[in-house]
């Protein structure tokens, strides 16, 4: 019976590719590129969704697909699966692949489990907020691939090996997802998707938009959202509510593996620096223009291959980094960049775009509500900078013709588009290469998603009579 459903679903998805192409064609509703890209996007939703094969190869879809039907140039696509948020991932999991043959995983796990503790509202509450602090000074990527694997190594100390089958890693391992989303919007420095939002901005109002005037809008929104999320993770039951073992028992655990080991300094001293360097960007940014934190972690991640650790022998060798980089979750990640070319390169996001402008808006509550949940939507299926750049000039737009004043809905929709939970693309497909199963993703992130849309179109709602 398995077997059937599994390849019904198979045969659904591009059949659903199919079907959009050729109904949008044969009665002309959008053009037919546009149409294919749609496509795609159902075909990869519905796949990842139903998983008749593994997510992962879900993610290779974009360029099968658009090898086949030429929707847009290939280069775009193909560039995705080696951009620079790959390059930072990757980066990421050469810095840690040494941690576990050295000990320093279980040794920051068990100091994590003796600070915070194992009462899982605990855990929720830390690495959320620990997250959403952290991404309004580095982007959501760089947060999440510092946070989860340090959150999966103490899950390991604590009895927990196998993550797809842990019950405690879907809330902390979601809790650094979404933490580090709800965080992001609160100032520029939160991600690409502000910096493409503020450029706009500046490109319609012919003057510089200060950093703080964006503090000023958005930081009430982000404090608001953040508690709120917080408090319903922390309210919602739980099969687990405190991980095994007790606060004492870790740190006489941790007190138990002595003093730290020269190859331990020399792997952590690497990883700190990575992440402070990210932190301190703009301060060398001018002298060294390309090191930009992708570079950063690729540099210092190789370093591991050089230096020697116990023993005489290097940190790390080329066959315990092949063992320990989550090569799925590269090509996941990949994917939802992938997808999000077709997408803005075949018009579909302008085809869209052009029904939202055709709707009899008059401003107000109506039009921040259509404006949110389409940016919304756009986020979901690609990530926020995509949404930005599609939704915003759209925004701008529509309320320049209504001669509506286009600054309160431009930080309507920022609210909006700040914040993905359900799918297992951008900031997800970490958590999910780390073992979350993407069903309990999508379960848990919907009504979170919901809630969080209400209180982003509130909040935009709000900024609007509050601006005039």
């Amino acid at each position: 019976m398995k077997d059937s459903k599994s390849r019904i679903n198979l045969i659904l998805g591009p059949a659903l590719y199919f079907l959009i192409w050729f109904v949008c064609k044969e009665f002309n509703l959008i053009d037919s590129t546009a149409a294919q890209g749609m496509g795609v996007a159902a075909w990869m939703i519905y796949w990842w969704v139903t998983r008749p094969v593994s997510i992962t190869v879900t993610a290779l879809l974009p360029g099968v697909v658009n090898a086949l039907f030429g929707i847009v140039p290939m280069e775009d696509v193909i560039s995705q699966y080696s951009s620079s948020s790959i390059v930072l991932i990757f980066g990421s999991c050469l810095l840690t692949a040494p941690w576990s043959k050295i000990g320093l995983d279980k040794r920051i796990s068990l100091k994590a489990l003796s600070l915070i503790g194992p009462s899982m509202k605990s855990q929720i509450a830390v690495w959320l907020i620990a997250a959403a602090v952290m991404s309004n000074m580095m982007p959501n990527v760089v947060v999440v691939a510092i946070f989860t694997p340090i959150a999966v190594s103490m899950l390991a100390a604590a009895g927990y090996k196998d993550i797809s089958k842990c019950e405690p890693a879907v809330p902390i391992l979601c809790a650094i997802a979404w933490g580090s989303q709800l965080g992001g919007a609160g100032t520029p420095l939160g991600g690409a998707m502000n910096i493409t939002a503020i450029s706009f901005i500046e490109d319609f109002t012919g003057k510089e938009f200060m950093y703080i005037d964006w503090i000023k809008q958005m930081l009430p929104y982000t404090v608001v959202v953040t508690f709120t999320i917080l408090l319903l993770m922390i309210l919602r039951p739980m099969k687990v509510n405190s991980l095994e073992g007790t606060k004492e028992y870790f740190e006489k655990s941790y007190e138990s593996l002595g003093p730290m080991k020269r190859e331990e300094k020399i792997s952590l001293a690497l990883f700190i620096t990575a992440m402070v360097g990210s932190f301190i960007r703009p301060l060398y940014a001018n002298l060294l223009p390309g090191l930009v934190p992708a570079y950063l972690f690729l540099i210092l991640g190789c370093i591991n291959f050089i230096i020697a650790g116990g023993k005489k022998k290097m940190l790390l060798d080329w066959d315990e980094a092949q063992s320990q980089v989550m090569w799925g979750m590269l090509i996941l990640f990949a994917g939802g960049l992938a997808l999000g070319k077709i997408l803005t390169g075949s018009g579909a996001n302008d085809a869209i775009a052009d029904i939202i402008s055709s709707l009899p808006l008059a401003g107000g509550l109506g039009t921040i509500a259509i404006f949110a949940i389409f940016a919304a939507l756009i986020s979901e299926m690609t990530n926020s900078t995509v949404s930005a750049a599609v939704t915003i000039p759209i925004t701008i737009g529509v309320t320049s013709k209504m001669g509506l004043d286009p600054l309160p809905y431009i930080f309507a929709v920022a609210m909006a588009m700040n914040y993905e939970s359900l799918l297992p693309v951008s900031v997800r497909a970490i958590s999910v290469g780390y073992g979350l199963d993407p069903d309990k993703l999508i379960k848990n992130g919907l009504p979170l998603t919901v809630i969080r849309l209400v209180i982003a179109i509130a909040a935009g709602y709000i900024a609007l009579i509050l601006y005039h």
